[in-house]
């Protein structure tokens, strides 16, 4: 069923903008006295590929998805996308643990208390709520047919039918008539009293 485009523009657009952030924030921060793990510059590490990269990546698609699709399948599964991106980015730091000998993958926090908050918050957790808050209203958005949706998809049906070759109807029709009078006449030449009627 088709959707506006419009109804997963503006969710699209900041998913996949707080997505990217989420992807390169761990390359680009330390440079700028904001890291979390190793403190230098387009250091790649396992870690930041499982617990940044991916989830960023997986965000970024499907807000693209979201905010390019017209129909309501392919916009729902790029709202689940930034759903499970959300959510990876929040639990993420915490099942680290499970594959990492028990201690987060993340690394180290640097810098004071106030800013260490503020790296947690910027590299995971207030960034997996934000895509998760709006991944979720988009999807909710999407499940719901609005008036306007029916009335998108009636005038893509009536435009279907109008775009449909005339020409064949008509031939139908002509042809139905001619095998009427092909049928009379061949009664009416079996039968004698037919034809002298």
């Amino acid at each position: 069923m088709r959707v506006p485009r419009t109804r997963g523009a503006v969710s699209g657009a900041l998913i996949a903008l707080l997505g990217a952030w989420g992807a390169l924030i761990p390359f680009i921060g330390p440079s700028l006295g904001y890291a979390i793990g190793p403190d230098t510059a387009w250091h790649w590490t396992t870690g930041r590929f499982w617990l940044s990269v991916l989830p960023g990546v997986v965000a970024v698609v499907g807000g693209l998805l979201l905010m390019s699709s017209a129909r309501r399948p392919s916009a729902s599964f790029g709202a689940l996308l930034g759903v499970f991106a959300g959510a990876w980015f929040v639990v993420g730091p915490t099942v680290s643990q499970l594959w990492n000998h028990g201690v987060s993958q993340i690394g180290t926090v640097h810098g004071s208390n106030t800013l260490q908050v503020f790296e947690l918050l910027g590299y995971f957790l207030a960034l997996g709520v934000l895509i998760l808050y709006f991944a979720a209203t988009a999807l909710g958005r999407l499940s719901v047919r609005s008036v306007r949706d029916i009335e998108l998809n009636e005038a893509a049906a009536a435009e279907a039918e109008t775009a449909a070759p005339a020409t064949t109807s008509g031939r139908f029709r002509r042809g139905s008539r001619l095998s009427r009078r092909d049928r009379g006449a061949t009664t009416a030449r079996r039968d004698p009293a037919i034809g002298d009627r």
